[in-house]
């Protein structure tokens, strides 16, 4: 019989060595959502097809389809027909540093204390580079994985994943497997590991005021005429409570759910330290839920832009219209449709002056997602977990959209899907000075590790 603990204190090993590669992979800053950074998404593709074959993987290929990034795909299939097998899914791009405060490199590897800062180092290049360093302990202390394994690594993730489904469809041998492990999620903390099983959608609509066919000026037609701009102001605080929060289409939260979701640890220092709050600055009050029921499972309002008069254009006129564009976070089990059709009645009803009101759906909505995990490969996630982190995970929500996850979890709903990741409260992502943890980093190997073992016996044909 294999002794896991072995390859386990092989991995840990190779932990401080798989720093080297992480800085290789972030230098090519591969940006996806920028037009220029095309050629450095397909280097870094290259460049992965060909470590994986190194590490010991076949099939390492560079999957490709007309106008979208490449995908990169390898598997060992070793462990015969009889074993199961598990794909490993990440995403290789990042997203955009132009115009933030970075305090190191953001596309280099900086070492402060326990933390490695760079853009991609947590979201999402440790959370797939944690399972090359599990499967090279593997094959270099056994010669083999316990499990067939299959790698798909996304390179279109931080734009949406808008060529994903494109990818099943064309490479459906690359997605075939029995589970899938998806490692762009989070812990809720440095100590307790999570698993997500929830995640809220996303949904942005337009909202537009308008009052006359031409800007008129402020000092003739000033209280006498109603002004497009403090009307939106008006409406849109229709649409929130005393505390800022969106009041509508709100969810029943199970008391169960509650109850144990005090146990996730976002404490008000945690949430002032992770959302980078000044110093005199509170989180918001709980209100008979908590910080977790309002971030996992409430659905969220944020101002994106409008089109008030910007510094540079002020002139004493009343505007004609005014518009801004809302971002909702649609909380998990409710649809896009149900949540603008609330927000939409209370924006046009009893409009002040008369004024026209127009509320416009935009492109790019995400389904939210809620998922029962249980059954014999969550149970083999919480024995692995407990080998290497000293306990199971919670089951955790996610108040961010990941498009990729509801795609997953409707293209393969017979699968377990088994969301980990290395990310943490001070993790940063999509913000300046990202980082990953490291002794997150190194607990996460170890149960990739486990992970592999557990499910090669919970799920054995």
């Amino acid at each position: 019989m294999i002794d896991v603990s072995r390859v386990a204190l092989a991995a840990e090993r190779s932990v401080e060595a798989s720093f080297k590669r992480l800085e290789r992979y972030l230098a090519f800053a591969p940006i996806s959502s920028e037009p220029a950074a095309k050629p450095k998404l397909a280097e870094l593709a290259a460049v992965l097809r060909d470590d994986l074959t190194t590490l010991g993987l076949s099939r390492a290929r560079v999957l490709e389809l007309p106008d979208a990034h490449p995908c990169v795909a390898a598997e060992w299939m070793g462990a015969g027909p009889s074993a199961p097998t598990v794909l490993v899914y990440g995403h290789f791009d990042v997203q955009p540093v132009k115009g933030e405060a970075w305090e190191t490199e953001p596309h280099a590897l900086v070492r402060k204390g326990d933390r490695l800062y760079g853009r991609g180092a947590a979201d999402d290049m440790g959370g797939w580079l944690s399972h090359f360093v599990a499967m090279e302990a593997w094959l270099s202390e056994t010669g083999k994985l316990p499990c067939n394994v299959k790698i798909l690594i996304e390179g279109e993730e931080e734009i949406g994943s808008p060529n994903l489904e494109a990818f099943m469809d064309k490479y459906p041998d690359a997605f075939e497997s029995d589970a899938m492990l998806l490692t762009d999620c989070e812990n809720p903390s440095v100590d307790i590991p999570g698993l997500t099983v929830s995640l809220r959608g996303l949904l942005e609509i337009e909202v537009a005021v308008a009052s006359a066919k031409s800007d008129v000026h402020s000092g003739l037609w000033g209280n006498v005429v109603p002004d497009p701009a403090t009307t939106l102001i008006a409406l849109l605080a229709r649409l929130v409570d005393e505390d800022g929060r969106l009041r509508l289409a709100r969810r029943p939260i199970d008391p169960a759910w509650l109850a144990s979701s005090r146990d996730v640890p976002l404490t008000p220092e945690v949430i002032r330290v992770g959302a980078r709050l000044l110093d005199d600055v509170a989180p918001l009050p709980e209100r008979g839920l908590s910080p977790a029921a309002w971030a996992w499972r409430e659905p969220a309002l944020t101002v994106l832009s409008t089109t008030f008069p910007a510094p540079g254009t002020e002139k004493n006129a009343i505007r004609k219209s005014v518009s801004a564009k809302l971002s909702l976070r649609i909380a998990p089990g409710q649809t896009a449709t149900e949540l603008f059709e609330a927000v939409q009645a209370e924006l046009t009803r009893d409009v002040p002056g008369g004024l026209a009101v127009t509320v416009t759906q935009l492109a790019g909505a995400a389904s939210s997602w809620d998922y029962d995990a249980k059954g014999p490969a969550f149970d083999a996630a919480d024995r692995a977990y407990e080998a290497a982190w000293g306990r199971a995970p919670i089951r955790i929500g996610i108040g961010g959209s990941i498009p990729f996850v509801a795609l997953f979890g409707k293209r393969f709903a017979r699968l377990p899907l088994v969301l980990n990741g290395v990310i943490d409260p001070e993790t940063g992502a999509h913000g300046p000075n990202e980082s990953m943890h490291i002794g997150v980093y190194a607990k996460t190997v170890k149960a990739n590790v486990h992970l592999y073992d557990e499910l090669a016996r919970a799920l054995a044909k």
